[in-house]
């Protein structure tokens, strides 16, 4: 791929970038014959996750490093060319401003904490132009809103970071986000972001090149083992809950599932087939709490979620997280948070 790089003098150069085979001491020869040079672009948007992206780069390299072969090649971009921050602050060069893909490209989109970023326009129309020209497209952390705009989620499974599902569910209500790490959905892969991308690239290497070699790139990144895609993003109280009692599992989705227009407590009991002095005990003795407040609880840790991530008033926020009074919404957050709702929402 031809890369445009601007020199103190102005003037713009043209330079063929090359594969990276770093040495190092470690070795795997295990045969693998190069198929060609696998390439990807990085599209960084404003406040991209550093992690994500050095998590998904890393691999690639080691790969090269292991096999002294130019398996992967990357390109790092920005849409006008110019360095961008990190969510760190850290700002990286990039190689040059973006220009569309070859085909056999696979285009990624890195994002962030600033989820509206990879909502732009020209991320979003270059994103598109590769899909519909048979390309793979890719989004790290929150780079799936880019995919979202760009219409290629569509009966695709895929992912994003926890934090900010239930904005970008309110954003795309027609689209569910899975909470597992990364997926990998035919010409569509998407993480949730963080040390998560080494393991949706672990996965493109091990399909690429074979298990017992990924296994090494992951030996290499000090990863044990190849977590897999279905691995949750987050050790929620449900999956904690899951290991000790079904039951108590299936409550707490059911109350996640209806935050909006909350069960009366009886019915959630029922639902499992448990009387209602059943589920005190089982929330009292798991959870140290009574279901009532549980309950509470993750309405209001929706509502502080949303409040720190959309535009959402506070009147919308209080009814999605069901509650039909914004007075008894206010004081309850500000009881469970210290702080106003309105002082979550001015500070974003």
């Amino acid at each position: 791929m031809a890369i445009k790089n601007a020199v103190n003098s102005g003037e713009v150069i043209l330079m063929d970038r090359q594969p990276l085979v770093p040495s190092g001491a470690a070795y795997f020869d295990s045969g693998i014959q190069a198929k060609g040079t696998k390439r990807f672009v990085f599209v960084l948007c404003p406040s991209f996750t550093l992690l994500a992206f050095s998590s998904a780069v890393e691999p690639l390299r080691i790969a090269n490093q292991l096999s002294q072969k130019p398996l992967y090649s990357w390109t790092v971009v920005s849409m006008d060319g110019q360095p961008v921050s990190s969510s760190s602050g850290i700002a990286i060069h990039v190689d040059s401003a973006f220009s569309p893909p070859a085909r056999d490209d696979v285009l990624v989109v890195c994002a962030g904490n600033q989820p509206a970023a990879a909502g732009d326009q020209q991320i979003v129309a270059a994103v598109r132009g590769h899909y519909r020209n048979s390309g793979q497209v890719g989004g790290l952390c929150t780079g799936a809103v880019a995919l979202a705009f760009a219409g290629v989620l569509e009966g695709r499974k895929f992912t994003l970071h926890w934090e900010n599902q239930p904005a970008f569910i309110e954003t795309f209500p027609e689209l569910a986000p899975t909470l597992n790490k990364y997926e990998i959905d035919d010409r569509v892969m998407t993480s949730g972001g963080g040390a998560a991308a080494t393991d949706l690239f672990l996965d493109i290497v091990a399909s690429d090149h074979g298990q017992r070699f990924a296994a090494v790139v992951s030996d290499m990144c000090l990863r044990r083992v190849t977590i897999g895609r279905d691995m949750p993003q987050r050790s929620s109280l449900a999956a904690v809950a899951q290991v000790s009692n079904p039951a108590l599992s299936a409550m707490v989705e059911l109350m996640k599932q209806n935050r909006e227009d909350p069960m009366p407590l009886d019915d959630i009991a029922e639902r499992v087939g448990l009387s209602r002095r059943q589920m005190e005990r089982l929330f009292g003795d798991i959870l140290g709490m009574p279901p009532a407040r549980f309950y509470l609880n993750l309405r209001l840790e929706h509502a502080r979620n949303l409040l720190a991530s959309t535009e959402m008033s506070l009147w919308e926020v209080s009814v999605a997280c069901g509650f039909s009074s914004k007075h008894h919404f206010s004081k309850v957050f500000t009881r469970r948070f210290g702080t106003t709702p309105g002082r979550v929402k001015k500070r974003k």
